[in-house]
């Protein structure tokens, strides 16, 4: 989570770093290394995991925008507790359109 860009809203932040030695290479076969960061914070295992039920759902048809090669997490803040499902959708988008926005942008320029 160091390295790479992130992008965030009041519910979640998302980082994407791009391995450009990985992009385009059959070594992840395309795909995206994804994760997801629910803290205790945000409430207990029940909570937890249906807030990660919910954002597994939402990432899934926008990993296609996503460099191939990437690795992606997605952390939760305890404000996603009470989100409703199209909330969290709606914060993810934003979220994963800046990041991906501006971590293309940054590597292009290299």
């Amino acid at each position: 989570m160091r390295g790479g860009s992130r992008s965030g809203t009041a519910l979640l932040s998302v980082h994407l770093l791009i391995h450009p030695e990985l992009t385009g290479s059959s070594a992840l076969d395309g795909r995206v290394r994804h994760g997801f960061i629910v803290s205790t914070k945000v409430g207990n295992a029940v909570v937890r995991h249906r807030v990660t039920r919910r954002l597994r759902a939402q990432l899934a048809p926008l990993l296609a925008g996503v460099p191939a090669g990437s690795d992606l997490v997605v952390r939760a803040f305890p404000t996603a507790a009470t989100a409703t499902s199209a909330r969290l959708g709606a914060d993810l988008r934003i979220a994963m359109t800046s990041v991906v926005r501006s971590t293309t942008r940054t590597s292009s320029s290299r």
